[in-house]
């Protein structure tokens, strides 16, 4: 079997860079690679956990968000073999390319800490990070009466960076709305709030307002739901290796994350682990005619939709050059947009560039929470990702 192109992964940027592709050429002979038969939005998780989003409206079928022209390989992907412009399926059969987009989004990796697998969906442990345990995070924020919240955020990169502490959030509202005298706590193994100065200093302040205490250069390590405890390993210059066993009445872990593990084991990946590609133009350094974009591409920039929303029209006008016999000459700037949960009704929108710049969208102070930003977040985005992020109107 062979393929002008081959895209693997039918998320938010293989769909979205397959629509904007045939937009461009109808004529192309367009190939996905996703076994799923599920599509899923992922952003509206976080309200999900927090009451505010039924968890059956973020998932739709794969088949109705497959561009129409486009062949859909429903299977696994097993490895690369770019010499040869190939791939494996799991099933062993091969499929020939003549360009690549590497677009299977990120591995999450539950089984890096022990205990949570077993007990993730009961006893007080939730996490946001998946379809089926996101509304048992709803149900420990009301059954959470008294006692310690704990909310973790792993040293690693991850899908939407600023999720971890959205849920927090929304948590220390909640507790605050309904008179619960709950100690809430982020245990982080980020060195600071946020990486945007001027979002930090607002989140800095939302943070004192709730009364958190932060806890940075830590990596949780296990979770005993026997004795109510999670550990904790320090990463720091300062706590290297130091243990710290916290207590919880309720646990909201965002596990460690990495690229997927037949991508992290191939040629294309650089020495992080992600896909070798050029900052600006998302084409591979060494094999010329792949591409990457979205969360395996091995970009410095916050991992979200909106950043493949500004990827997708890059890495197709360069491919369409390449597919002409030109240069890749369009530059990606690292936008990556990140809208921050404050409480019920509070949103800060973080905009910014590869140089943790600003580059906002809107003529006001961003950095400031407004109800105008939590509404687009909860109802605008849902509706222009379905209809035009989707099908590569937008």
């Amino acid at each position: 079997m062979k393929h002008q192109i081959l895209i693997i992964g039918g998320g938010n940027a293989g769909i979205s860079v397959a629509a904007q592709l045939l937009r461009k050429n109808k004529s192309l002979d367009i190939s996905i690679v996703e076994p799923s038969a599920k599509h899923y939005y992922q952003p509206a998780w976080t309200l999900v956990g927090g009451g505010e989003f039924d968890i059956n409206d973020t998932v739709r079928e794969e088949q109705s968000v497959m561009p129409k022209g486009v062949h859909w390989i429903k299977e696994f992907c097993e490895s690369f073999q770019p010499e040869e412009n190939q791939v494996t399926l799991k099933t062993g059969e091969k499929v020939y390319y003549d360009y690549l987009i590497v677009a299977p989004g990120i591995q999450v990796n539950w089984s890096a800490i022990k205990g949570l697998q077993e007990n993730l969906g009961k006893n007080g442990v939730c996490s946001n990070y998946s379809f089926e345990s996101a509304p048992y995070t709803w149900e420990c924020l009301q059954n959470t009466k008294k006692g310690k919240a704990i909310f973790t955020n792993p040293n690693t990169p991850i899908k939407c960076g600023g999720a971890p502490q959205k849920i927090m959030y929304l948590a220390a509202d909640y507790f605050k709305k309904h008179h619960a005298a709950n100690q809430v706590e982020f245990w982080s193994g980020g060195t600071r709030v946020f990486g945007v100065e001027k979002y930090e200093n607002t989140l800095k302040k939302v943070i004192a307002n709730y009364g958190i205490k932060t806890q940075f250069f830590v990596r949780l390590d296990e979770i005993d739901v026997q004795n109510k405890k999670a550990k904790f390993i320090g990463i720091g210059e300062a706590n290297k290796d130091q243990e710290y066993w916290v207590e919880f009445d309720m646990i909201h872990v965002t596990p460690p994350q990495s690229a997927p593990d037949f991508v992290k084991n191939s040629p294309l990946v650089n020495a992080g682990g992600w896909v070798d590609v050029d900052i600006h133009t998302l084409q591979h350094n060494k094999f010329k005619n792949v591409f990457s974009c979205g969360d395996v591409a091995g970009l410095p920039v916050s991992r979200t939709g909106a950043a493949i929303r500004k990827q997708a029209p890059v890495l197709v006008q360069n491919l369409l050059k390449v597919m002409n016999g030109n240069s890749a000459t369009e530059s990606y700037n690292g936008y990556s947009s990140c809208p921050i949960i404050t409480g019920y009704g509070k949103l800060v929108l973080a905009e910014f560039d590869y140089d943790n710049q600003p580059t906002e969208t809107f003529p006001f102070d961003q950095s400031k929470e407004r109800y105008s930003m939590y509404f687009l977040k909860k109802y605008i985005l849902p509706f222009l990702y379905w209809t035009q992020i989707l099908p590569g109107k937008m």
